[in-house]
């Protein structure tokens, strides 16, 4: 893998990846900017949802990133990407082809603290982790919710500016279609991965406590207290939603944007039949996003057919050590795993002996990734270092350049 003027590096290759590799560091030492630049040559996307010029290391003008990637067939691939403000272009093999065509090719699940959000946190967190999710899973369900958000924007300025009627009724017969297709999908993705939600959650809590998922379209009534259990097909959706949106044009019309469609669905978690989000304790809270994690490792799996890649930024200290013991003991089989962390004590000897260890630290302001790392108590006096590149700035983690 190599990243060139991205983020905080201006140039930093890593070479021989196996099957774990652990980034160690302390907090603004580039961990996470290491891991965001894998997950954009695989999942094509970021955790972090940035702008392009958010992408490209201060000073340049373009970021580029590349990697080897082993196909299905055992055939290496190369994967090329070029940021810079206002495109991201993306080359396989030397040939240019469009991000649509790359996508599902390596998919990638990332847990990050903001994860933890999933839980308690609003239902626009959970539908974007849906919607991520899916978009990886099926090439169709990323093109459908591209479509929606565009039919959304475009209806929420036709409402703050008064629009003829017939304009607004035309926009909303084709976001009815293609919300109530995103609608669909996100259900059907909910509903494949439940049980292994349910699965997971039940190991984490020693099997005494039940759990379940529910996705509520907006159409609908339901009681936030309990899972809303009602299902629906596609034409189905479709009628509901255009219903609800032909009997709410005045309320729309009132608060300047649309009120119903994907963008309002409620997607919510229940411990024991009480709605997590306030009922659920923070060990109970973080057993849940865990659950979701793993069990969308293993529908991605079910659903394209590969193993994809895990990456977990920095989750170890969030988690206690039970949790932290699960983590360990799922990433100790045959998925390939990127890590990050300011603390190697979290993994025991055994899975560190089998794991790439690169140490980032900063040098006089400057970015460096140590050599010949050893583990917690056997590091050799006057370790060796080497830049990550000529003249690389230390940035924090939000891209923004330190002093």
């Amino acid at each position: 893998m190599r990243l060139e003027s991205f983020r905080s590096y201006d140039r930093f290759e890593l070479d021989d990846i196996g099957a774990l590799t652990v980034l160690d560091g302390e907090n603004a030492a580039g961990k996470t900017n290491a891991l965001e630049g894998v997950q954009l040559l695989t999942a094509l996307s970021s955790f972090r949802h940035p702008t392009a010029r958010q992408l490209v290391a201060w000073g340049h003008d373009a970021a580029r990133l590349s990697a080897r990637i082993e196909g299905d067939d055992g055939r290496l691939l190369e994967v090329d990407a070029a940021l810079k403000e206002g495109s991201r272009t993306y080359r396989l093999n030397g040939k240019p082809r469009r991000a649509a065509e790359l996508r599902g090719m390596l998919p990638a699940v990332c847990f990050t603290p903001d994860d933890l959000e999933l839980a308690k946190g609003s239902n626009g967190v959970k539908r974007t982790a849906l919607d991520d999710m899916g978009s990886q899973m099926s090439r169709n369900y990323h093109a459908v919710r591209r479509d929606y958000e565009k039919m959304l924007r475009q209806k929420n300025r036709l409402l703050k500016d008064g629009a003829p009627a017939a304009f607004r009724a035309s926009v909303d017969d084709v976001l009815v279609a293609v919300g109530a297709h995103l609608t669909a999908k996100r259900a059907d993705v909910l509903a494949r991965l439940r049980p292994y939600v349910q699965d997971y959650y039940r190991t984490l809590s020693g099997g005494v406590e039940r759990v379940d998922v529910s996705y509520a379209p907006s159409w609908v009534s339901w009681d936030a207290e309990r899972p809303w259990e009602g299902a629906f097909t596609l034409e189905e959706a479709r009628s509901e939603l255009a219903r609800a949106v032909e009997a709410g044009t005045q309320r729309e019309l009132d608060r300047g944007r649309a009120l119903w469609g994907p963008h309002a669905d409620a997607v919510a978690f229940f411990v024991d039949g009480r709605n997590a989000a306030q009922f659920a304790s923070q060990g109970q809270q973080r057993s849940l996003v865990l659950a979701f994690k793993l069990a969308e490792v293993a529908l991605v799996r079910e659903m394209t057919g590969q193993q994809p890649v895990l990456l977990l930024d920095d989750v170890m200290s969030e988690l206690d050590a039970r949790r932290r013991d699960a983590l360990v003991e799922f990433i100790e089989g045959d998925i390939q795993t990127f890590i990050t962390t300011t603390n190697l004590g979290y993994f025991s000897k055994s899975l560190l002996d089998r794991a790439r260890i690169v140490r980032l630290r900063k040098d006089e302001g400057v970015t460096c990734v140590e050599t010949d790392v050893a583990l917690p108590g056997e590091m050799p006096e006057g370790q060796a270092a080497r830049r990550a590149g000529d003249g690389v700035r230390a940035v924090d983690d939000e891209g923004d350049e330190r002093p």
